[in-house]
């Protein structure tokens, strides 16, 4: 395993490495606007493998198994946006606050992280800069332009769970989660429960939290928006085929979704 260990510079990304932020049918119709903070599992060239191995790299720590594929399907489905992120968590956390110690981490589920230890405060903002902001300021402006059109926007945070954690198995198929606003959260659960075929969580196997969570809070709470975040087990979601029924299931069950709120003048 190698990585760098030279003093961090001002700039992280350069040449050879992608843009954080990847957009699927930007001009999508739909009330529903997706992300996916955990969409991928890029590492900028400057900060080698992190000091980690490429089979650690490819488990849940660097990112949400199967997220991406289902994503991807569901916005074409439903003909909405999708905004995700296409950097690992190991190298930040775009679901955390950013002064909180999981943001770049240097342990995670007891996989040590040796480029993450001792970072100087500039390599921290450039992580920041260059990785998180840009992601969180799109889904911002994108929110911005669509109630500076008064289009309606319903908040769709989407993420994938280990089957087992800490040793525990886990039942649930999905999770609808949420913090302050249940709305759109109960309607989920209620439609979740109805396909006969699922073990359903509510707030499980992950709560919302203003202290943990980042997009839900600030760009679904704070802004008053709908929303929901969905956890999905990423052995249903791990080939082609589990993200394309899952997707389809989804995008069923979101159009009936919006069918009940627009009665009640939530989103148009």
């Amino acid at each position: 395993m190698a990585f760098n260990t030279a003093e961090a510079t001002d700039q992280l990304l350069g040449d050879g490495d992608i843009p954080p932020v990847h957009e699927v049918n930007a001009e999508g119709t739909s009330p529903f606007l997706l992300t996916s903070d955990h969409y991928g599992r890029s590492l900028p060239r400057a900060l080698g493998d992190l000091g980690v191995s490429e089979d650690e790299l490819t488990r849940h720590i660097a990112w949400d198994i199967g997220i991406a594929g289902v994503s991807e399907r569901l916005a074409n489905m439903l003909n909405a946006h999708l905004i995700a992120q296409r950097y690992s968590r190991l190298v930040i956390d775009c679901n955390r606050p950013p002064a909180v110690a999981s943001s770049i981490p240097v342990i995670s589920e007891a996989t040590a992280i040796p480029r993450n230890e001792g970072i100087s405060d500039g390599e921290r903002a450039a992580r920041r800069r260059e990785i998180f902001q840009p992601y969180h300021d799109r889904i911002d402006a994108v929110i911005d332009g669509r109630s500076r059109a008064k289009r309606p926007t319903v908040l769709v945070s989407l993420h994938s769970f280990t089957p087992v954690y800490a040793g525990v198995a886990r039942p649930w198929h999905i999770g609808a989660l949420y913090n302050h606003d249940k709305v759109l959260p109960q309607l989920l659960l209620k439609h979740l429960r109805s396909e006969g075929d699922l073990v359903v969580g509510d707030n499980e196997p992950y709560a919302v939290s203003d202290l943990s969570d980042y997009t839900i809070p600030v760009h679904g709470e704070a802004r008053g928006l709908v929303n929901t975040g969905i956890e999905i087990r990423q052995d249903l979601i791990a080939d082609q085929s589990g993200q394309q029924q899952w997707a389809e299931r989804l995008a069923r069950i979101f159009a009936e979704i919006e069918a009940e709120l627009r009665p009640a003048l939530l989103v148009g």
